[in-house]
Parts: structure tokens; C-alpha cells; sequence
């Protein structure tokens, strides 16, 4: 076919969107929906479970497959039950995309979602990933904060619903906050999100089609609160201009004893439970030991850090790497009494390239969603260090630097997953790298 008539077919498959299909839904894919196909093609449906049959609206042409709402379910899974939340479903917020399934249900999914990964991307075979039986679990609750209620969070929230404790909305044209639909920039204004800590619920900065608080020149609202007690922080911004509107400027933090102070929009898990799991669990994977040196590359404010310095000892080193100017200089001033911890400022990438970086026994590594990269992968491995931790937000990304750890000759030797972010397709892995000896 000549490039002259490839106009017109796009133009033919445009057409789709719109169209109504029956389909049999097949297995989840990560990005929260599911498989299926019709008439041989590939279709991708939200709001769906493996099993259902569902009339779906298409929503997006791509080349190879589409993209589908199921609005209709003929035959619904057992696992099956109404959102909470009346702005979760088809044309509505993109925020959540497995609240039409139990809790139990969504983590199962998730499981899924990892074994698929790590087979399809990692190159390991089923048997391998059955041995290291991945399981995607809740995070500790006992770890406190506004999701388990308590003063600062205006009292206990069901379970997978209100534990969110940094919320940023979008405001649409006329002023009103809320959230965009899903791969859209248009914004759905809702009068309250079930899944945001109450403290940020009682904040009542969202809009609703009928009534409104009112965000005239803005783009976006941040409600912030912290896992202790503290007030909530509200920050409009505009283009690139940030301006607290409510709260303290700072909200501190705190994991195992030790405390952050930072700024009301830097990062911090969102999970007021996360922190504290993650790190407890990069510690036992691990197992540090006395006199032992280590790097935490992407370490922002230190969280990991803090944890693993104890253990390595007044003999021990430990180096953070981050590229963020105000994380390092949160995590210096919370961690100023351990001596033998050190920030480093500068992208990791390039401060691997600095040979004089020669020895080191553990590796925390905590990238950005897209992953670490084959650069930064090659850079540890030729260090030799005993163990890697790696902390990923994204399965995907984690397979493809999994895949890469194996073309040195290293092996998965454990790995843990996390739900910290119930009733979307988010998850959180820490997994164990080990060389071959």
C-alpha cells in the first residue's frame, strides 16, 4: 500500500472509536486492564475482570490494538463489586481502576501483573518465579498515621480507602478541582476522594459539578498531610510558580524514631505506611553487616539510608546519591548525627562514572519509574558488590533491569511486593539481586 493511502486508513480505524464490542475478557495486563480480542485483534478494557463478558466502547485506536471501556458486564466475575466510589467507572475519574474488584481480587491481579513482567521482560521461566513466590500483600497498618485514624486523620477509614496522604488535583477551566479522565486532560470535578486520607478529605478543596470550591488561575491544588500528627498543607500552582495557600510550609515525617522535615510539595511515599515497610524490608533482604560500605543511589532524603547505618556500624560507610538539591539537604539535616553516612549530590549516572567509586559490599537501588537503565546496571555490577537491593514502583521497569542483572551472571534471589496503593493498578517491589560466586 503506498504511504499516499495510509491517511485514509487511519482515518477508517478512527471511526472505531465509539463502537460497542462483546468480547470474553481475558487475563489482566499491566497498566489496569485486561486482555481480550475481537476478531483478532488485540483489545485492552478497562473497568473489566478476567472471565467477564462485557459490551465495550472502544476509546482509542492504536496501531495493533485498541483501547476499550467495558460499559456493559453480560456475565460478571465472582470477584465482582460496586465501587465505592461514584466517580470510578467509564467516563469518570482515571484515578482507580480496580475498584469494581475485592481487595483480595485487585492484589491477585497485581500478583499477576508481576509473575507476567518478570517472565515476559525478565527472562525467567515460570518455575523460577514460582520459586520465588511472589505475592503482592498489604503494606504493615501498624505503622500508623492518617489511614489508620488518629488525630491528625479524622478517624479510621475502611479498608483500601482513605490512605492516600498526598492528593494533587486538576483544575478545569472554570475553577473547579478534581481529576482527569483516563489518558485525558479533561478534568472530572468530584465533591470528595474516597481514597485520600480523611485530613485531606476534610481539607474540601474539590469541586463537583454542582457545587464548588472555586480555584480561579490555577492548574493544579496539593493537599498534603503527614503520617503524624500535623496539620494538612494546601499549595496552588500555576505554571511554574508554587504558592501555600493553607498549613505549615513543611511537614515532617517520621520512620522508626527518626524525623524529615520537608518541604509541603516534596516527595515522600504516600502511603503513610510505605516508608516504614520498605525500609524494614531492604534491611532484612540485605542483612547488612558491621564495617560493611554502601550506596544508596537515588537516595533522596535518606529514608534507606537511616535505616541500613546502624546496622553497617561506627566501622561502616554508607554514600547517598541523589540529584535532587532540597531531598539532599532534607536528608543532611536528618541524618546529621550519623557520621558515617554522606550525601552526594549529582545524578547517578554520573557520579558512577567517577572511578574512585571502586569498592562497595550493598546497593540500594530506588530509581524513577522508568528504571535504572542498562548504564547504571553495568556501572554496579563492575563494583562487585555482594547483594542489590531494588526498589521499583513500576514491574515493567524492574523486569527490564532484572533481565540486565541476569546478562552479568546475576540471579533474583528474592523478592516482595507490596499493595501501597489500593484500588489502582500501582504496586511496590523491593527485590534481592545476587552475583554468581
Amino acid at each position: 500500500m503506498s504511504s499516499s493511502a495510509e491517511p485514509d486508513l487511519l482515518v477508517m480505524e478512527d471511526e472505531l472509536v465509539g463502537t460497542e464490542l462483546e468480547c470474553e475478557v481475558g487475563p489482566v495486563a499491566h497498566g489496569g486492564h485486561c486482555v481480550a480480542r475481537v476478531d483478532g485483534r488485540v483489545v485492552f478494557v478497562r473497568h473489566a475482570l478476567p472471565g467477564e463478558r462485557v459490551r465495550a466502547v472502544v476509546t482509542e485506536v492504536r496501531r495493533g490494538y485498541l483501547r476499550a471501556d467495558a460499559v456493559t458486564v453480560l456475565t460478571a466475575s465472582p470477584d465482582r463489586v460496586t465501587p465505592p466510589c461514584p466517580y470510578a467507572g467509564p467516563g469518570r475519574c482515571g484515578g482507580c481502576d480496580f475498584q469494581h474488584a475485592t481487595l483480595a481480587a485487585q492484589r491477585s491481579l497485581k500478583t499477576a501483573v508481576v509473575r507476567e513482567q518478570l517472565q515476559r521482560l525478565g527472562g525467567l521461566t515460570a518455575d523460577q518465579v514460582d520459586a520465588l513466590g511472589v505475592e503482592v500483600v498489604p503494606v504493615d497498618p501498624s505503622s500508623g498515621g492518617p489511614a489508620s485514624g488518629g488525630p491528625a486523620s479524622g478517624g479510621p477509614a475502611p479498608e483500601g480507602l482513605g490512605w492516600r496522604t498526598r492528593v494533587q488535583y486538576t483544575v478545569d477551566a472554570v475553577g473547579r478541582a478534581g481529576f482527569t479522565l483516563h489518558r485525558s486532560h479533561e478534568v472530572i470535578p468530584v465533591d470528595r476522594c474516597l481514597i485520600a486520607a480523611p485530613a485531606v478529605q476534610a481539607a474540601e478543596v474539590e469541586g463537583s459539578p454542582v457545587t464548588s470550591h472555586r480555584w480561579p488561575d490555577t492548574d493544579r491544588v496539593e493537599v498534603v498531610v503527614s503520617n503524624r500528627e500535623s496539620p494538612v498543607s494546601i499549595v496552588r500552582e500555576t505554571g511554574r510558580e508554587r504558592h501555600l495557600v493553607a498549613g505549615p510550609a513543611t511537614v515532617r515525617e517520621s520512620v522508626a524514631g527518626r524525623e524529615w522535615t520537608l518541604g509541603a510539595g516534596a516527595f515522600w511515599q504516600v502511603h503513610p505506611a510505605a516508608a516504614a515497610t520498605f525500609a524494614a524490608t531492604v534491611v532484612e533482604l540485605l542483612d547488612p553487616r558491621e564495617g560493611e560500605r554502601a550506596w544508596d543511589l537515588y537516595g533522596g532524603a535518606g529514608l534507606f539510608a537511616a535505616a541500613l547505618a546502624p546496622r553497617l556500624g561506627v566501622t561502616g560507610r554508607l554514600t547517598v546519591v541523589e540529584s535532587d538539591a532540597r531531598a539532599v539537604a532534607v536528608g543532611r539535616q536528618a541524618l546529621d548525627d550519623l557520621w558515617t553516612v554522606r550525601f552526594v549530590h549529582a545524578p547517578v549516572e554520573r557520579a558512577l562514572r567517577d572511578r574512585r567509586w571502586t569498592s562497595v559490599d550493598l546497593v540500594v537501588l530506588d530509581p524513577p519509574r522508568a528504571g535504572a537503565g542498562r548504564q547504571v546496571v553495568d556501572a554496579i555490577v563492575a563494583r562487585s558488590p555482594r547483594a542489590v537491593a531494588y526498589v521499583a514502583c513500576d514491574p515493567a521497569a524492574l523486569a527490564r533491569d532484572v533481565r540486565t542483572f541476569i546478562d552479568h551472571g546475576w540471579h533474583l534471589t528474592a523478592l516482595r511486593a507490596f499493595d501501597a496503593f489500593p484500588q489502582t493498578h500501582h504496586m511496590e517491589c523491593v527485590a534481592l539481586l545476587t552475583p554468581s560466586r
